[in-house]
């Protein structure tokens, strides 16, 4: 079994936030994949289902996200499940907007909700890394994740949810390769291999053909004609 963490915020305030790109993600997999109802259970929101031959718990905590460890710590030990288990989906302000990275292991980097997992479940779990890009500025960054993504931004936030759906089976088999793979041909699919036609190179128009009609005068009536 493995377990699915949306990170993000509750409530309708928060809903389209940048800051909860994780919920959007595991919403995305739940509808893609035809997940049971959501719950409430262990201070979030859960819905099981199976992607391939893996069952799959989805958890969205309702803790607020710098709470977000103590939901995913009692999901842990309620199913007696490793943190390797456990995959995480969360925004990455050093990515840019629309760029997907799987990663295993690793830091917080500061993020609230990761830092509240380390502290209740150690390092040691997957994450997917989902890019909102960075404002620029170290104090633009709270106003920044806690607010709505643009409009300009929907095109490319549904290609990566349906990719990160698209991909779901792969990533709970642990093929993260296959998994970027999905979402790639999402975000970034490929160029249309039809060559191009050459178009066909106009026929050159023959010069015109020299005066070759032949003249009957005879020399004195030519020397006459100049002085004409």
């Amino acid at each position: 079994m493995k377990l699915f963490v949306g990170l993000g915020n509750p409530g309708a305030k928060y809903a389209r936030n940048r800051h909860n790109i994780g919920f959007m993600a595991v919403d995305a997999i739940a509808q893609s994949h035809g997940f049971g109802p959501w719950r409430s259970k262990f201070q979030g929101e859960i819905a099981e289902g199976r992607l391939g031959s893996e069952k799959i718990l989805l958890l969205k905590p309702t803790t607020f996200m710098n709470r977000s460890g103590q939901s995913v710590g009692e999901a842990m030990r309620f199913y007696k499940l490793d943190s390797t288990d456990v995959i995480v989906f969360h925004d990455e302000l050093d990515l840019a907007p629309g760029k997907v990275r799987a990663k295993a292991g690793g830091g917080h980097a500061g993020h609230n909700g990761l830092r509240s997992i380390h502290d209740h479940i150690g390092a040691a779990y997957d994450r997917v890394r989902l890019g909102i890009g960075h404002p620029g500025r170290k104090e633009l960054v709270s106003p920044y994740v806690l607010g709505d993504f643009a409009k300009a931004d929907a095109e490319w936030l549904d290609d990566v949810l349906r990719g990160v759906a698209d991909g779901a089976p792969q990533l709970a088999l642990g093929d993260n390769g296959r998994f970027m793979n999905a979402v790639a041909l999402r975000t970034a699919p490929p160029r249309s291999s039809v060559s191009q036609t050459k178009p066909e190179p106009q026929p050159q128009l023959p010069n015109s053909a020299p005066n070759t009609e032949q003249d009957s005068r005879s020399a004195m009536q030519k020397l006459l004609d100049k002085f004409k």
